[in-house]
């Protein structure tokens, strides 16, 4: 049996980056989505055309009745998980704080933050040794927004994925006896279309340019990372964060 990765979020950008590298290195994937069908489909078929096995699953991780649905149809589907990626999250129109309304922040951090604890809830009920399971990896996707605060645009993304790498250290030391690792990813300027959804497409040229490297990252450099952490070479690294920001 391959083992089962499951990546929310995996339609488009590092998600979708990161599901066709699993299928390549051998697991089978679970590839969640939100809205976008096509997308998720395409990268189905993208995994299935290179000899992989792969799933598409609609489900809005912010939902909880979602999230075990989600779980429930990767288990009957592909069998038992061992490793899940938390990358779906969201980002709205750059703005200060002193204009931000509460229904926004309600979004951001329901779907940045309750939706990556209610699906780790899920895995380890699935890969703890306390439930029977054989142990497992979590890798958490974070963003170099946590350490910088993201002054003038998204100081609430950045907020969610602080809290992130607080739920990372903490649920790390939580499970380490339990066979699972939890570990997480902080890329930088990645070119991925989240950047539209926050008002400005062409941020990564402008902020790319700032970093030592001078240029922005790709969602396949991030996929690397994410992989790496998943994976036994990562064996002895848990509650640690691996940066892909060019330097910066």
């Amino acid at each position: 049996m391959s083992p089962v990765m499951l990546i929310t979020g995996a339609s488009r950008g590092i998600g979708a980056a990161t599901a066709r590298l699993a299928g390549q290195s051998g697991y089978a994937v679970c590839v969640n989505y939100v809205s976008n069908r096509e997308k998720a489909e395409q990268v189905v078929r993208d995994i299935e055309e290179n000899g992989g096995k792969a799933l598409a699953v609609q489900a809005n991780i912010a939902d909880a009745n979602d999230v075990e649905r989600l779980f429930h149809i990767c288990d009957l589907e592909l069998g038992t998980l061992s490793v899940l990626v938390n990358n779906a999250g969201i980002l709205e129109k750059q703005m200060r704080v002193e204009d931000m309304d509460a229904s926004r922040l309600e979004r951001v951090f329901t779907a940045n933050v309750t939706g990556a604890f209610l699906c780790a809830r899920e895995a380890i009920r699935r890969m703890s040794t306390k439930h029977g399971g054989s142990g497992g990896a979590i890798v958490n996707v974070s963003s170099m927004a946590a350490l910088r605060g993201g002054p003038n645009e998204y100081v609430d993304y950045a907020a969610s994925k602080g809290a992130i790498d607080s739920m990372t250290v903490g649920l790390a030391q939580e499970v380490a006896k339990e066979g699972i690792r939890v570990n997480a990813v902080r890329p930088g300027v990645i070119y991925t279309d989240i950047h539209a959804s926050g008002g400005e497409p062409g941020r990564v040229d402008r902020v790319g340019l700032a970093t030592p490297m001078g240029r922005g990252g790709t969602p396949e450099e991030v996929a690397e990372a994410i992989l790496w952490l998943a994976s036994d070479k990562a064996s002895y690294s848990t509650g640690t964060f691996v940066g892909v920001s060019g330097g910066r």
